[in-house]
């Protein structure tokens, strides 16, 4: 790398780790006053544990040869410096890269607010990062689904699909919280979740044009489309409300707003002109409705996760096939089908979150089964009803 594109790449990486604490704020106000900690902890928890998992293991997991899974040859960051040709730049990568690999557990926690044992987080987080995580990463980025075509500039399938999929996994052995839905579980500060979302689209600048690893016209690109994705988002998401609901609010230009950016994320580097707003008003409305599935279908997603992240990055994938344009790119991408691609790319991005959601909904509802047989993955009945701040952590976030 050149000057200008690692130091874009060492910002980018901070700004993708200060979104795991504007994540944590953001679910955190949307949950109950007495499990708000407890929600900052689980979230906080995640850059504590993953990026020593992706420095030893994880990163050498994601590299060499093979389809599936990498090698050990880079266990320890073994052969990683400074010195060498564009080492500095490999090391950066890594750093950026394990950003991301801690903040993808984290999108989970939201699903499984209110009820799920620390101690099981504890031991779920770990392992899901190895599993479910590394060999998703490594079919889309330079495994099978990557060779086949499939596009994903920033996380779309590797990160939102896959940690979606896996919180409606989680939840399908969790159960239902206490009192769901019958008393409702208003978020217990609006101001906090206003303040997460401010946070959240602040670091998605680095999370998305960050991807393009170089201080290039893609990256400004990337950063334009997360800009009007997340801004037509939102104001898609509020019409929708007033529509329907007579009402526009702060949870729903929030929520919004962080559905553009799920959705623009694996196609950041890929589309231009007016698609990132096509995609962001899809998303937005999309998801507005997504969210209230869990009251028709029985499944207790506390935080909206799945109505959001898999659905928002599942339209935003999908929608690669219809908006990419390797012209303006002077790139070699399949074309999507406006721009006389056909149908190809669009059937290589099904595949490619097909297999994402198989592999994560069944392995992370095996590793939720095996925790629940063993230390147990929910706390007692009295336990939620006291809150998780002072069972879990003998903390309160308010006297």
């Amino acid at each position: 790398m050149d000057s200008g594109s690692l130091t874009w790449v060492l910002v980018s990486a901070a700004l993708v780790l200060f979104m795991t604490p504007g994540l944590a704020f953001f679910y955190g106000g949307m949950d109950r006053g007495r499990n708000v900690l407890n929600m900052l902890m689980m979230n906080f928890y995640c850059v504590l544990i993953v990026p020593l998992l992706w420095v030893i293991v994880g990163y050498s997991l994601t590299q060499g040869e093979g389809n599936f899974i990498g090698t050990l040859d880079h266990f320890g960051l073994k052969g990683i410096g400074i010195l060498g040709e564009d080492a500095g730049g490999t090391l950066a990568t890594i750093a950026f890269l394990g950003m991301f690999a801690a903040i993808t557990p984290a999108l989970i926690s939201g699903a499984v607010a209110d009820r799920m044992k620390f101690s099981a987080w504890a031991i779920f987080v770990p392992v899901w990062s190895l599993v479910v995580y590394v060999p998703v990463f490594r079919w889309v980025y330079g495994g099978w689904l990557g060779d086949r075509g499939s596009l994903d500039f920033a996380g779309g399938t590797a990160i939102h699909v896959n940690a979606g999929i896996a919180a409606l996994a989680a939840v399908g052995v969790l159960g239902k919280r206490k009192g769901w839905p019958e008393e409702g579980h208003p978020p217990h500060s609006m101001p906090l979740v206003m303040i997460g979302t401010g946070i959240l689209w602040f670091g998605w600048f680095g999370f998305n044009a960050g991807s393009a690893l170089a201080a290039n016209g893609q990256a400004v690109q990337a950063f334009m489309n997360t800009f009007l994705a997340a801004a037509a988002a939102g104001f898609a998401w509020c019409v929708v409300e007033r529509v329907r609901d007579g009402h526009f609010t702060n949870l729903g230009a929030a929520s919004g707003i962080v559905a553009g950016l799920v959705a623009i994320t694996p196609a950041a580097g890929y589309v231009s002109g007016m698609a990132p707003i096509a995609i962001g008003v899809v998303a937005g409305a999309i998801c507005c409705y997504a969210v209230r599935l869990k009251n028709r279908l029985g499944y207790d997603d506390a935080l909206d996760v799945v109505g959001v992240h898999f659905v928002g990055g599942l339209v935003g994938s999908l929608t690669i096939g219809f908006f990419a344009n390797p012209e303006y790119f002077g790139a070699d991408f399949m074309e999507g089908l406006f721009y006389g691609g056909g149908v190809k790319l669009l059937a290589e991005q099904a595949l490619a979150n097909l297999a994402a959601i198989v592999w994560s909904f069944a392995v992370t509802f095996g590793i939720m089964i095996l925790l629940k047989k063993t230390v147990g993955v929910r706390v007692s009945e009295e336990a939620e009803v006291e809150g998780l701040d002072l069972s879990e952590h003998a903390e309160a976030a308010y006297h």
